[in-house]
Order: C-alpha cells, then structure tokens, then sequence
C-alpha cells in the first residue's frame, strides 16, 4: 500500500507496554526489547518507525481525539493497516469497528490483516508466550517465524562448568520471556561466527543450588565472555533439568547434550544456508 501511494511504510509502536503503567504486577513478560523490535520491522520492509513513550496522559486520551490527534493530523496517513482485535484509545475503547468508521469518515482506506494459524490456533503474543513458558521452544519459534531470543550479560559464576570441562557463560538481567526450566540447543554469535549453545535454565540440584540461573556453554568456543553482552537463540529443548547422583554422571549426560546441541546447531545453520 505504501509502495502505490509513493510514501513510506511507517509502524507506530509503544514502549512500554500500557499495562506496565496501568497494571504493573499484571504486566506481560515482554518477547523483544525495543531495538530488536525496531531491527524486525526494517527487516520486514517498514521504513520508518514511531515509537511513542507510553504515559498515563496519552492512555487517557479518547479513541476518536487519538485518532484525529495522532493519525489523522500528526502522521498525515493515507492508508492504514491493522489485525482484527486491533484496540486504541481510553480503556481500548476504540475497536476495529470504531477506527473503520473514523477511515472512511476520513477516506482513509483501511485494510483489516486475516490473523495467521499454527497447528489451526491463531498466533497471538499470549500463546507465544505460554508456548514459551511450557518450554515449547519449537512451537513459539513456529508462531514467531524465527527462535525466540534472550539477551543478557554475561557475569561471574561459581566455575563450577570450568571445573567439569564445559565452561559456562552466566546470563544475568535477561530482558525478555526466558522459557521454562530445562535444557536447550541454542545458539549464538560472537565475533561474527555463530556457535552452538548448551543452554541450560534453572537452578542446579546436583550441587544443592535452588536459585534459578541461565548458563551457557558455547560448543568449541575458548575466551573470557565476562562483561560482554550475549544473545542467544532457542532452537530446540533437550531436556528437564533434574539432579545427577555424581559430578561423573552429569559430565555423562553434558557429553550427550553437547552432541545434541552441535547436530542440531549444525542442521539449523543448513536450513538459513537454504533459505
């Protein structure tokens, strides 16, 4: 639409999310952080795109001001596109049939975008989330049309991987969903290279540990992560995390995951490579 009208395709975003403000403890785990979001929509062919700090003052303003407001005389649009359970304005007072009446009151086409399945259930942020919090990795990664990913700092840990031959990068103050305890065949980039990543999530039973953690393991990788910003990406979930009766025992079963990772890692690499 924007291409025939000769003008740029613009996305209209807030940050945060409303219910941070309205409804902090009911506040949903976020699936991006902003750059990555803003990085997604230029990838997806959006030119421009508006980011609008989320204030109480704005949540408050009506449906129809908003869309006089913003839409109609701040963006000067011509053409617009939304999902069908699109909702703005006050309370989200407005829906897909208030801003369809206030387009053609403005001959400002609008063209209302068919909700896409998976597995016949329509893709919403809601079931991504919950796929996620199943630890159905391969699912979210389905309904999002690439891995869900994290991204964290990398900080100090006991070195307790170190000790047992798989070092692990420690994640702290991840900003997005972290999917449920267990462990995963990820992966990562660093240097430009991509490595395959043992990831595992949760606290660690076989030495008594309860607090929950994200560790890392680059297969193959050597050098010093500490400081450093990783992000990784959810390719497929191995396993529940769960307590060994022996360190000779965990070394076991960390071997099989690390050949699981790799193979996994390595296939996914080929598919990209395909596409």
């Amino acid at each position: 639409m924007a291409r025939t009208r000769g003008v740029p395709a613009v996305a209209f975003t807030f940050d945060p999310h409303p219910v941070s403000l309205l409804r902090p403890e009911m506040a949903p785990a976020p699936l991006t952080w902003l750059d990555r979001r803003v990085q997604l929509l230029h990838e997806h062919g959006v030119n421009e795109i508006i980011v609008v700090r989320t204030s109480l003052d704005l949540l408050r303003v009506g449906a129809d001001e908003f869309f006089h407001r913003v839409i109609r005389d701040g963006l000067g649009a011509v053409a617009m596109v939304e999902g069908p359970n699109f909702g703005f304005g006050r309370d989200r007072s407005g829906t897909i049939t208030t801003l369809n009446r206030l387009c053609a009151a403005a001959t400002i086409p609008l063209e209302v975008v068919d909700p896409i399945e998976v597995d016949g259930q329509v893709v919403s942020s809601s079931r991504v989330r919950q796929s996620l919090a199943a630890g159905q990795v391969d699912l979210a990664a389905r309904m999002l049309g690439r891995p869900h990913r994290i991204r964290g700092r990398v900080g100090p840990g006991a070195g307790r991987g170190a000790a047992l031959g798989f070092p692990t990068a420690n994640l702290a103050a991840c900003e997005t969903l972290v999917p449920a305890d267990g462990v995963y065949a990820c992966q990562t980039i660093v240097a430009g290279r991509t490595w395959p990543v043992a990831l595992n999530i949760g606290p660690n039973p076989t030495f008594a540990e309860s607090h929950r953690k994200v560790e890392a393991h680059l297969v193959g990788f050597v050098g010093n992560l500490i400081g450093t910003t990783l992000e990784v990406d959810f390719l497929a979930r191995l396993r529940d995390t769960r307590r060994f009766s022996s360190s000779a025992e965990l070394v076991e079963q960390i071997r099989r995951d690390v050949d699981q990772v790799a193979a996994i890692a390595g296939a996914s690499r080929q598919d990209e490579r395909g596409r």
